[in-house]
């Protein structure tokens, strides 16, 4: 070979090496930096799991000593949309099987005869995620039923625009000992229903848009028979009645192993839960909808209170025309947040009234945004979101550890206002640790708004450094 290096050839390998370089190849369905929470939610990409295909089709030798250790590799087989089913599991090893429909707006008739003939198989089947239209999914729920020994994940449901008309009964006679994830979207399910009852090992049970009324009390008797739960999302839209919540809730539970927690509804529902759960490993907390003007502070100020791995860094506020959103993240930086929540304003009629009790809402949450040293204040559609200087004030004075805060175009000019001063008043007053304001602006002024706060920070001592974006 003369002075040239010397390549070997993989086929040199013995069948142990080839086997370690396998398992590398394995991918992960979720990303390490993955930040979708509905992505998340539904288990990640299962279309990953054929990554092992195209190794088969390498060599003769490279397809014997993957299918002969199909267990040690965790193999699979993913039926899909377009997947020929029929042909795979007649031409196939008898692999576990994986079915995954989702998001497809229309189902064909040779896809959906492959979800039922993949069905059939119950006891190979490990993983069932079904998004699909409505007359879809009613003649499929039916194969769902007797037993699944290997099922480990349930994702079932129409899409959105379905949710309202949904009646889908879940049969009676399903079994899976080895469930581990059940999330349904606009499933009925009897209160007494074994689904619910029996599944002690569930790591993650999502109940979204159920249209099944479960009191108070009815959903945290179950909950207390699932201590592994590591994420938990409830969302169900019923009839209310408010009559079950004078029943004294007698059920208070701990979730030791709750991570992350979703939570929808009616804003008495959502109190009576906050006030009887109990997650202290929490990390990740949801409100999908909060009213200002109905909802008490005091319960989600005691939920939180108790989560001792809630971390509150750095607040993001983002200004629309009805709704407030509000993303609290553990530090500066993170993608992930800790805290998540969208609060409803109302329509411009009531604008400066709803957002006075956004403002007071805010306030009382001070234990909880006092910590926070980072605030970033964005503006989605203009519209006064804040009626004058005494607001935004009042918003800011529960931000008492803020170190930098970063404020969006639109809100430089209400934002500077606020920080002018009274006579008799400190420039400390307001956002006393602050070190560091950025703001994006433009006009031939906009660079001069907080000019004048500036001034007076650096006369009292303690000076801030401006940046315009």
């Amino acid at each position: 070979m003369g002075n040239r290096p010397h390549h070997p050839f993989i086929h040199i390998l013995d069948d142990d090496s080839l086997l370690i370089i396998f398992i590398f190849c394995r991918p992960v369905l979720i990303d390490e930096d993955e930040n979708d929470d509905e992505r998340i939610l539904q288990g990640g990409n299962w279309a990953r799991e054929r990554w092992w295909y195209k190794l088969v089709q390498i060599c003769q030798r490279w397809r014997h000593l993957v299918l002969a250790s199909a267990s040690y590799l965790d193999l699979c087989l993913v039926c899909t949309f377009g997947t020929p089913v029929a042909d795979m599991l007649a031409h196939s090893p008898p692999l576990p099987l994986i079915l995954d429909h989702l998001y497809q707006d229309q189902v064909t008739a040779e896809d959906e005869e492959g979800v039922f003939l993949a069905l059939q198989h119950r006891n190979r089947v490990r993983r069932i995620r079904l998004r699909m239209p409505l007359p879809n999914l009613e003649r499929l729920i039916v194969a769902i039923d007797g037993e699944f020994p290997v099922l480990e994940y349930l994702y079932f449901g129409p899409p959105p625009n379905y949710l309202a008309t949904s009646t889908l009964m879940f049969p009676e006679t399903f079994q899976a000992p080895r469930l581990h994830h059940l999330l349904t979207m606009g499933i009925v399910f009897p209160i007494g229903s074994s689904l619910l009852m029996t599944h002690v090992g569930l790591v993650t049970l999502s109940l979204q848009n159920s249209r099944s009324y479960f009191s108070p009390n009815d959903l945290l008797e179950r909950l207390l028979l699932m201590p592994h739960l590591e994420t938990l999302l409830v969302y169900i839209r019923f009839p209310f009645d408010s009559q079950s919540l004078l029943t004294p809730l007698t059920t208070t539970v701990t979730l030791p192993n709750l991570r992350w927690f979703v939570l929808g509804g009616p804003m008495a529902y959502l109190e009576a839960l906050l006030l009887q759960i109990t997650a202290p490993l929490l990390e990740k907390f949801h409100i999908l909808s909060l009213y200002p003007r109905i909802f008490r502070v005091s319960c989600l100020l005691q939920f939180m209170s108790a989560a001792e791995n809630l971390r509150f860094g750095s607040t993001r506020f983002r200004f629309s025309r009805e709704v407030v959103f509000v993303w609290i993240y553990p530090q500066a930086g993170a993608r992930m947040y800790s805290f998540y929540t969208h609060i409803y304003i109302g329509d411009l009629l009531g604008m400066h009234l709803q957002m006075a009790s956004m403002a007071r809402f805010v306030r009382e949450l001070t234990t909880a945004f006092s910590v926070v040293e980072h605030l970033t204040l964005e503006n989605e559609w203009y519209a006064a979101p804040l009626d004058g200087p005494t607001q935004w004030r009042n918003l800011l004075r529960s931000f008492s550890s803020v170190k930098t805060l970063l404020v969006d175009q639109e809100l430089v000019g209400d934002v500077s206002r606020s920080f002018r001063l009274d006579e008799g008043e400190s420039p400390t007053d307001l956002l006393p640790e602050l070190q560091g304001l950025s703001y994006s602006a433009t006009g031939r002024d906009a660079g001069d708004a907080f000019t004048a706060f500036a001034d007076a920070r650096q006369k009292a001592g303690r000076p801030i450094t401006l940046s315009r974006l």
